[in-house]
């Protein structure tokens, strides 16, 4: 008597169909397309997770070098005089500090234009 694969293909089937819940057409009914976009998807969630870091960081520094043109300095001269005046303050709170909190921003500009004239 032939065997098949009964509860455990049963049990992949509907585990991929979990995870394909509201794709659009084929993508999410039939089996076939339902692996390779699965499939894809996971390349790119594994992709993106380390994009996601690199553009994070391309919006911190485009922020900062905003409030800083602002206040008279460049990204670079800003970053340089935070260094020089011992301030460690990363770009994510940096980049908060100049949306949220203007005055505070002001404050750690004025030390580093101190910190680049000494």
């Amino acid at each position: 008597m032939r065997t098949t694969k009964g509860a455990a293909r049963n049990q992949a089937k509907k585990r991929l169909r979990k995870r394909t819940k509201g794709y659009v057409g084929g993508r999410g009914s039939l089996l076939r397309s339902m692996k390779e976009t699965v499939l894809r998807a996971g390349a790119y969630a594994f992709r993106d997770r380390r994009t996601r870091k690199r553009n994070f960081r391309r919006l911190w520094i485009i922020r900062i070098n905003a409030a800083a043109r602002e206040r008279g300095l460049r990204y670079s001269e800003f970053v340089h005089g935070l260094g020089k005046a011992k301030i460690e303050l990363n770009r994510k709170m940096l980049a908060e500090l100049a949306v949220t909190d203007p005055s505070a921003f002001d404050a750690i500009t004025e030390e580093v234009k101190a910190a680049l004239a000494a």
